[in-house]
């Protein structure tokens, strides 16, 4: 039977550090996402710098870690960043030690420009995918979700009447609304209806009811029964809340998706890296043909600054700027 992966209780005076930390960001109200990631950072600087104990924590040694990452193991600068800012948020924040003026080497890879799809090769990757798992991709596709946040839709969050979807569990725990395309509305509904039946034949058998996120299930404790509450996409079997040791329906995975993914990519023949992203980065690239306006696609997409937006400048076609090679002109 698998296990949910989600956050598990913890003794309120735990004398462990490792829990003691992950309470401290619960505290802070940080997404589970980034809990685990600030835990396993934290886990990697201490065995990084084989420390025994909490007195020897210094935050000198944040610059030999950063450094190591950035030289020797050849990390990409996003990664460098991520592990930066967990290290600044155990030092600044649960340790209460000042970091000073950091001068640890930064990687030296480049970003990337994210890889996209042209409109023809996300159809035909569409085609061969089917069921959900098709539905899935179209709302990547159509809304400019991440995989995490379409997993984790639930029934409430879509607004069939307004035409808009409603990320509730977005990274950093924010929320945003995006546009619903009309052509799945219908598909949308089918599946609502779906999850309906799923909903009351598990309730038949004494195993409905779905996880509730924080502390709703105590707040509303007969909310996990409605259909409201339920996932748009819930999984094919039953898995073990690692809290409540309950036996319930969690949402569809990832993986399967991504999986599905690769597979159609390649039936389809497109000779490109597509992963479940690319399709959010093709419908920030499709809305920029458009002539969509930056500050537009940044709030569609729930990005902090519009400088992660711009990268998407980067992307589009020279051809759709009007740019025309020498060579054409023979």
């Amino acid at each position: 039977m698998d296990t949910i992966d989600t956050r598990y209780y913890i003794k309120p005076h735990s004398a462990r550090f490792s829990e003691r930390y992950r309470l401290f960001i619960r505290a802070r109200g940080l997404a589970y996402a980034t809990e685990k990631t600030y835990y396993q950072w934290a886990s990697r600087f201490i065995r990084f710098m084989g420390y025994k104990g909490e007195g020897d924590f210094c935050s000198e040694h944040i610059n030999l870690f950063l450094s190591d990452l950035g030289n020797k193991r050849n990390c990409s600068i996003n990664t460098q960043k991520t592990a930066l800012n967990a290290l600044v948020f155990l030092f600044r924040e649960f340790l209460n030690q000042d970091v000073g003026q950091l001068s640890f080497q930064n990687a030296r890879k480049p970003r990337k420009i994210p890889v996209i799809l042209s409109q023809q090769e996300a159809v035909s990757i569409l085609k061969n995918l089917s069921g959900r798992k098709q539905l899935l991709v179209k709302i990547l596709y159509g809304c400019g979700l991440r995989i995490t946040e379409a997993v984790n839709l639930r029934v409430k969050d879509i607004d069939i009447d307004n035409s808009g979807v409603l990320v509730m569990e977005g990274k950093g725990y924010k929320s945003r609304r995006t546009l619903l395309p009309s052509s799945l509305i219908l598909p949308i509904k089918q599946q609502i209806e779906f999850v309906k039946k799923q909903c009351e034949a598990d309730h038949a058998i004494g195993m409905s009811g779905v996880f509730m996120p924080d502390a709703l299930a105590k707040k509303l404790p007969n909310a996990q029964y409605e259909l409201a509450w339920q996932y748009l996409f819930p999984a094919d079997h039953y898995s073990v809340d690692p809290r409540s040791k309950v036996q319930r329906r969690h949402h569809f995975g990832a993986q399967q998706v991504q999986r599905a993914i690769k597979a159609a990519t390649m039936k389809a023949g497109v000779h490109k890296r597509v992963t479940c992203h690319t399709f959010r980065h093709s419908f920030a690239t499709e809305l920029l043909k458009q002539g969509t306006d930056l500050r537009t696609i940044q709030e569609l997409l729930g990005h902090t600054s519009v400088e992660t937006t711009q990268i998407y400048t980067h992307v589009v076609g020279l051809n759709d700027r009007g740019i025309v090679s020498p060579v054409d002109r023979i």
